[in-house]
């Protein structure tokens, strides 16, 4: 059996990514092919209640202020335990599997954000995650400002409606995130083979529609 093709959508909060997947999945299925989906932190038992120390805002009330390096170890522990329950066996089935989140995250947020350094979670990839790569990623980048500013709105909404809370980054100030777009950025011109970015604002629409052609190429040219 063919192996299946991994699929990874970056992007600071707010940035559309999670609708863009959740659309690409739906035009997929409906192309006949077999699609896995799941987020990061997060999608396995281990996973969500992980999602649940490190997003939610009130977390810090209970355990403490979480150290930049244990948030980025409690962000691997959850990596590796997606790669082995879902992604490899996702993969081995020929399924094509599309990820919100991945390691670009923990460089972006925890190697930039964060200031740890691209290094050290290039390592930690490669010790935890046995240096398992997408065979594409789209980041999506558009404005800074407007990101946080629909992020932010989003958060309270959910708040209101669920009662959860997953605001804990968004909490951080435009200097944190400004860092996190930088990184970002580096990563895209590093891997331009793997990392295609879309930094404009553009309809969900329209960025629905470039989505669609980049993914179609990319499969079609595995035959």
């Amino acid at each position: 059996m063919e192996r299946g093709y991994f699929i990874t959508f970056e992007g600071l909060d707010g940035s559309g990514k999670t609708t863009q997947l959740r659309r690409l999945a739906q035009s997929l299925t409906d192309r006949g092919y077999h699609v896995v989906t799941l987020r990061q932190p997060g999608s396995t038992a281990l996973g969500d209640r992980i999602r649940g120390v490190l997003l939610d805002s009130r977390s810090e009330a209970s355990v403490g202020q979480i150290a930049p390096a244990a948030e980025l170890a409690l962000m691997f522990a959850d990596r590796a335990q997606a790669i082995a329950e879902i992604i490899l066996p996702a993969l081995a089935a020929g399924s094509i599997v599309l990820c919100d989140r991945y390691t670009d995250s923990s460089e972006a947020y925890q190697g930039g954000g964060r200031q740890l350094g691209s290094e050290r979670i290039l390592a930690l990839h490669r010790a935890v995650c046995d240096d398992l790569q997408p065979d594409l990623t789209l980041l999506l980048l558009p404005d800074l400002e407007a990101s946080l500013a629909r992020a932010r709105r989003r958060n309270q909404r959910h708040v209101q409606t669920t009662g959860s809370d997953e605001n804990r980054f968004e909490r951080e100030d435009e200097i944190f995130y400004g860092r996190i777009h930088t990184a970002y950025e580096q990563i895209a011109a590093r891997e331009p083979q793997r990392v295609v970015a879309i930094t404009d604002n553009a309809s969900i629409p329209e960025i629905e529609e470039r989505i669609h052609r980049i993914v179609t190429a990319r499969l079609a040219s595995r035959s």
